[in-house]
């Protein structure tokens, strides 16, 4: 079975924010902020409350910019797609929650070494404002295995 995740980055002048994920999937790396969809809440209403719930700040004009399915090759994890949002529309007092320690990143800074292996492959993507839809399979040390990424 597939899970529909979400996942949102903020901008704000040339800067992105990412958390440091404390606990759970993905413990130690840097990332977006989302998770799981709620039954009754649409993709965007599971984005918005995600982003809340890991940093303190409302989100709203969220732009849809990609769909990434992940796999692994060992089905160690299930498989995942993942909706991914941008935003500069953003209010509230940034905080740490328990899940994620939230940090701007110049964006020639973005910590690839300490994000998921692959994320580089689609980060320039988001960076340069391309849509598209990519899957990755990964094997069971979480390094990328095969990918395809498609302009849209």
């Amino acid at each position: 079975m597939t899970k529909i995740l979400t996942l949102t980055f903020i901008e704000k002048d040339k800067q992105i924010l990412l958390g440091l994920k404390k606990r759970g999937f993905g413990m130690g790396k840097y990332n977006g902020f989302g998770g799981k969809v709620e039954p009754g809440e649409t993709i965007e209403e599971g984005a918005k409350r995600e982003v809340f719930e890991e940093s303190n700040l409302n989100v709203d004009n969220l732009k849809k910019f990609a769909v990434i399915n992940f796999s692994w090759q060992s089905k160690k994890n299930p498989d995942m797609e993942v909706y991914l949002f941008k935003t500069n529309n953003f209010s509230g007092t940034l905080e740490e929650s328990e899940e994620m320690k939230p940090i701007w990143f110049d964006q020639e800074k973005i910590p690839f070494k300490k994000m998921w292996d692959g994320d580089n492959y689609w980060f320039p993507y988001f960076l340069n404002n391309k849509n598209f839809q990519a899957k990755f399979i990964f094997d069971d040390k979480d390094k990328v295995i095969d990918h395809q990424i498609t302009e849209i």
